[in-house]
């Protein structure tokens, strides 16, 4: 699986991004899809997470950080080997590089553990600040 995210800026706080994954490969449907996120002087850490194709069916299971909750979703397109951050009400401390990831390993339930993420994205920058 060969990742590529894109869609990170600056933005003022309370704002919005939408960031974008787009996967190559054909293990995505069957990948559990995740994103990590790394501020500057500080370790990787989990951002939000979405089943993969056989678990969602008519829907998704989804884990999100207690720090993003509620103000980011997380969804995936199988038909484009998409996976979307929406990130709302933007905080300065979100500031970071964030990656996405892809969990092969037919895990049900999403991870939140970066070790359990096989593949990774280069990495797009968010900077929020007035």
């Amino acid at each position: 699986v060969q990742l590529q995210a894109f869609g990170g800026g600056l933005v003022q706080p309370g704002g919005s991004l939408r960031l974008a994954c787009e996967a190559s490969g054909r293990r995505f449907s069957m990948s559990v899809m995740g994103w990590f996120r790394q501020a500057p002087g500080k370790e990787r850490e989990f951002v939000a997470a979405i089943s993969r194709a056989e678990i969602s069916g008519g829907g998704s299971i989804t884990e999100y950080s207690d720090s993003v909750k509620g103000r980011f979703t997380i969804s995936r397109d199988f038909a484009k080997n998409t996976v979307h951050l929406q990130a709302s009400s933007l905080k300065p401390e979100d500031t970071a590089v964030y990656y996405c990831a892809a969990d092969v390993s037919l895990r049900v339930i999403p991870s939140t553990d970066i070790g359990d993420y096989d593949y990774w994205g280069q990495g797009t920058e968010v900077t929020v600040s007035s």
